[in-house]
């Protein structure tokens, strides 16, 4: 969400065909294999590099290996693609990889003479592995190796590429060899039936197999992951190994977790309806209809609050009325309208972010501080909870340990929202999605925005656009079988054409939607494989947005609902 209309963020193309990509497993290398990158590492600044528009540079710190990396810090019409011609043997096959820090990231190759490649990540505040690999046509000598962020997003870093494979006459880099293993093996979450681990990288890693009572349990390519389908209440032992294509290391130390003693859906407060609606309300005046909090119809059941602020101590917010831009509106008045909507059964919450949001929750430090911060604001207002809409990336980590201090604090009646943008959601390894599966047990609902996004991914591996069922249906789907109980699962959608930059659907739309998942009625072209019924609704920005509509949205989609199963 925006103080304006939130930046639209729309893919090209070339970057959804890339999405939509099926990556294949790198093979065991021969030991004739070389890494046919040159300068694989930046150790010699940008030498056997071009950067577009003098995007990329070396830098000392952070490193994945060695004393330099690559920064490239894209613009808003530059992309800060940096590339490298790497010279390849015919019909031969390749492992490609980097390990990549900071905002978007992508890496790829073209110029394979059969299928070009590409692989990417959301914004990762620690260095993570991206890998993929391809295979070279009958008369390819060369290819070209391509690292790239996104435009207008924060800068990237990458370091230690790799383009594993027969020599092709420029490769230096010597053979892998077996990795170390694993420091730092930690429990960041669990639930009654899920256990989410997280641990430090390891030069040279390709992949990391987690272990479960001596059992592998998962194999995955960063540096965290979940392992689901564990029973309540039971203590289990974990390690981790790292592996590449010289083999795989020892075992880490082991770690041991116990599940929540309870199942279901988790928390996140009570007293609401099995179906709601959430809208945001602001704080501000750009245009659409000013409210108070008394002005929101009461077919919203939980009203989010945009936004609280950034402050100069790391981690922590405040809340500050715009009496003047409200018209005259008093915090005292503020107040009372929140004790009269909570009267009336509605919770009311603080968003914090926003397109313009610069929170950030990177240490044990600034995690306590927003937890203190966020309580505070609680206890001064009356919030019921908080919603977390940080749209310049998450440390999952961190912003998990925030939430879970917040929690302690504010007890079980918290209410506790997210409103990722559709990149957060597109796998449970991402950090959003990561955090929320962390927090499973005190989460209320993930309001995903389907909306300023373009194109992306259904959990069925096809490309849907932005503005039709088949989009709603078949992202949502991504959530509900990568561990969020349907409880925790609603679609939020602007509430006029003004509201977003792109992505705005009829409440029909919507209503049908709700009613492919909760009843397989009104579907698309995709139709999930079972209902859910227990689908917790929708979202909206803004209220302030549906009433200069006319409350069209809330007048049909509150009412839809509220008469789901």
């Amino acid at each position: 969400m925006s103080p304006h209309i939130r930046s639209a963020r729309l893919w090209s193309a070339a970057v959804t065909a890339a999405l939509a990509l099926t990556f294949v497993g790198t093979g065991q290398a021969s030991a004739a294999d070389v890494n046919n990158v040159r300068n694989a590492g930046f150790e010699s600044g940008l030498a056997n590099w071009t950067c577009s528009a003098n995007s990329g540079t070396t830098v000392g710190s952070p490193v994945h290996g060695g004393a330099a990396a690559l920064k490239a810090t894209p613009a808003g019409q530059d992309n800060a693609r940096c590339t490298q011609t790497v010279a390849v043997k015919p019909n031969s096959t390749y492992s490609l990889s980097a390990w990549v820090q900071g905002g978007y990231a992508y890496l790829g190759a073209t110029g394979t003479g059969t299928t070009d490649v590409s692989t990417w990540t959301p914004d990762s505040p620690t260095w993570k592995q991206l890998t993929t690999s391809f295979t070279t046509g009958s008369a390819t000598t060369s290819v070209t190796l391509y690292l790239n962020g996104w435009y207008g997003q924060a800068a990237y870093y990458a370091d230690d590429v790799q383009v594993y494979g027969p020599d092709g006459g420029g490769g230096t880099d010597p053979a892998p060899t077996v990795p170390a293993a694993p420091a730092g093996l930690a429990v960041t979450g669990t639930t009654s039936s899920s256990v989410s681990l997280s641990w430090n990288g390891v030069s040279g890693a390709t992949a990391y197999t987690v272990y479960r009572d001596g059992a592998k349990a998962a194999t995955v390519t960063g540096t965290s992951a979940t392992v689901s389908g564990l029973a309540a209440s039971t203590a289990y032992s974990f390690q981790v190994t790292a592996s590449n294509a010289a083999g795989e290391s020892a075992r880490s130390a082991a770690v041991t977790a116990t599940t929540a003693a309870t199942g279901g859906g988790g928390g996140g407060g009570t007293g609401l309806p099995k179906h709601a609606v959430t809208g945001y309300w602001q704080n501000f005046n750009n245009g659409a209809t000013v409210q108070k909090l008394s002005d929101v119809p009461s077919a919203y059941d939980i009203i989010a609050v945009a936004f609280a602020d950034a402050t100069t101590t790391p981690g922590a917010v405040s809340f500050t009325l715009d009496s003047a831009g409200l018209g005259g509106y008093t915090v005292d008045q503020f107040k009372a309208d929140i004790r009269a909507k909570q009267a009336a059964g509605k919770k009311v919450i603080v968003s914090v972010g926003g397109q313009n949001g610069t929170v950030s929750i990177n240490d044990s430090a600034s995690a306590t501080n927003f937890a203190n911060s966020v309580y505070a604001l609680m206890q001064t207002y009356g919030f019921d909870g908080v919603d977390i809409d940080l749209e310049n990336g998450l440390n999952a980590t961190y912003m998990t340990q925030a939430l879970r201090a917040l929690a302690a604090k504010a007890g079980p009646s918290l209410i506790l929202t997210m409103a990722p943008q559709t990149i957060d959601m597109q796998s449970p390894s991402a950090g959003y999605f990561q955090t929320a599966l962390n927090v499973k047990d005190i989460l209320t609902v993930v309001n995903m925005q389907y909306y300023n996004s373009g194109s992306m991914l259904g959990c069925d591996g096809k490309v849907y656009s932005q503005g039709t069922v088949d989009f709603l249906t078949a992202l949502a789907c991504i959530q509900l079988q990568n561990g969020l109980a349907p409880s925790q699962v609603g679609l939020g959608l602007p509430a006029s054409t003004r509201a977003a930059g792109g992505g705005y659907v009829a409440p029909s739309v919507v209503n049908a939607a709700l009613d492919c998942l909760t009843k397989l009625t009104g579907c698309g072209t995709f139709k999930p494989s079972k209902t859910y019924p227990d689908l917790r609704g929708a979202m909206t920005w803004s209220t302030n947005w549906d009433a200069t509509a006319g409350n069209a949205w809330s007048t049909s989609v509150g009412a839809h609902v509220h008469a789901l199963p």
